[in-house]
């Protein structure tokens, strides 16, 4: 979990701490079990259990990807997102970030991104990031100095993202993607598929043992497709022109598996704006994904994601479900192959849950609907130890259960109290308690909330 950062002339190491979750023992092939005590006998209730379309049961999906592995996915995008100091013409690091060695003329939103889980917890905005792994820049180190103001030369522009600024995102739902690879032979399907194998070895060595299975098609370069449909690691891809395919995500009935869908790029995000209006106008069964390919992205930018969360977020109507590609594609992957079985004994009703995870799956957790019953109806609901984070609250036809079955849940939010601890500021607060609210209630969550005086 240590990262190390240049910060004097003499180019002394120093460390900071960087979480970072090791993926590579993540929970899979998961069983669940879930017992509800009802107020009454539970055989007055017609209880059916499903997995909806979409996670948290939203009306909407939308998708961005952002392409060339580029450091404003971090410094704009991400830090947009999770209350970040926000720049027009300068650009930083997660350990800048963290130590504290920032430039002058900082803007904020002053509130993060997201929408609500439907129980009234916080999540936020994720999007997909594009690697670069074959490129030595990725493996740069950040220059700090704090406190010197002569120039700010280390917050100009990097090549791209490095590996520090990408483990950072990851704790915060961000996904990742294959674009370009360092070949020559960009229209040869062998050297495309033999680069693939080189990156995704880098990746799972500078990721803590994460693996990538995502394509976002660089160039219009269809012969990046016709790689990833025999190289198995990759499940899910999109493109633009070459993409012929829209998701509608409440008429899939697949598990997409090596589908390739469509996305658009636009040069300014406002003109998409109209789009996502007529688009909510039809019933939710004929409501396509809003898919967003991006490059760079600047104050219009994030403009246009505060717009989102203001509209349809939750400082709005509540309806967008916005994760990354990864995570749509694992929960749908879960909704079409997991097992549910229920019994009612009495006023008890017991639910098992059989997800089995495909290879590089990360994300453990789906939401699942008992219809005919109601929250109120419910005395008291317990789980098994699989079961990390949960809550529980109506929706239209019945209660909903979120499930999250992250092996380190609570590692990360312990990390981030640590975190607010050590160096206890608003932004590390706000943070603390979104990784600790993750949690289903437990002694230890408590006692997290306890330090951190809550």
């Amino acid at each position: 979990m240590v990262s190390c950062v240049k910060i004097t002339d003499k180019f002394e190491q120093v460390e900071f701490v960087n979480y970072k979750y090791p993926y590579e023992t993540e929970n899979n092939d998961i069983n669940c079990e879930i017992i509800v005590h009802l107020k009454e006998d539970g055989f007055k209730y017609n209880i059916d259990a499903q997995v909806p379309f979409l996670k948290y049961n939203k009306t909407w999906l939308m998708l961005l990807t952002q392409d060339d592995c580029v450091q404003a996915a971090f410094c704009n995008t991400w830090a947009a997102i999770n209350g970040k100091p926000l720049y027009t013409n300068y650009y930083y690091d997660i350990a800048h970030l963290v130590i504290g060695d920032l430039p002058p003329g900082a803007y904020s939103l002053n509130k993060t991104l997201g929408y609500s889980d439907g129980t009234r917890k916080e999540v936020r905005f994720a999007f997909t990031t594009t690697l670069a792994p074959e490129q030595e820049w990725m493996n740069e180190s950040s220059y700090v100095r704090i406190g010197y103001k002569a120039d700010f030369y280390r917050f100009f522009k990097k090549n791209g993202l490095i590996w520090d600024n990408v483990n950072a995102m990851l704790n915060y739902g961000v996904g990742i993607s294959f674009h370009d690879v360092a070949t020559d032979d960009v229209h040869v399907i062998d050297s495309i598929y033999s680069h693939f194998e080189i990156a995704q070895n880098l990746i799972r060595s500078n990721l803590n043992g994460r693996g990538c299975k995502v394509l976002a098609e660089p160039n219009g370069n269809y012969d990046y497709v016709k790689a990833a449909l025999v190289y198995d690691p990759i499940q899910i891809m999109t493109a633009q022109g070459n993409a012929k395919e829209t998701l509608y995500p409440f008429k899939i009935v697949s598990d997409l598996n090596k589908g390739l869908y469509n996305r658009v790029f636009v040069d300014d995000p406002n003109s998409i704006r109209s789009e996502i209006e007529n688009n909510l106008k039809k019933i939710k069964e004929d409501r396509k994904a809003i898919h967003i390919g991006v490059h760079g992205t600047d104050y219009k930018w994030v403009s246009f994601l505060e717009w989102i969360n203001n509209q349809y977020g939750k400082d709005g109507d509540d309806s967008v479900w916005f994760p990354s590609m990864e995570e749509y594609y694992e929960y749908n992957y879960y909704r079409i192959h997991s097992r549910i079985e229920t019994a009612i004994d009495g006023n008890i009703l017991k639910i098992k849950i059989h997800m089995p995870a495909g290879q590089y799956f990360y994300y453990p957790s789906i939401t699942l609907n008992l219809k005919g019953i109601r929250a109120e109806n419910i005395q008291s609901i317990q789980t098994n130890d699989v079961i990390t984070g949960f809550s529980y609250g109506n929706y239209d036809d019945g209660t909903m259960l979120n499930v999250d079955c992250f092996k380190y849940l609570y590692e990360r939010a312990q990390f981030f109290c640590e975190q607010y601890l050590a160096n206890p500021t608003d932004d590390n607060l706000t943070d603390a308690l979104y990784f600790i609210n993750k949690l289903k209630e437990s002694d230890q969550k408590q006692e997290l909330l306890r330090r951190i005086g809550r």
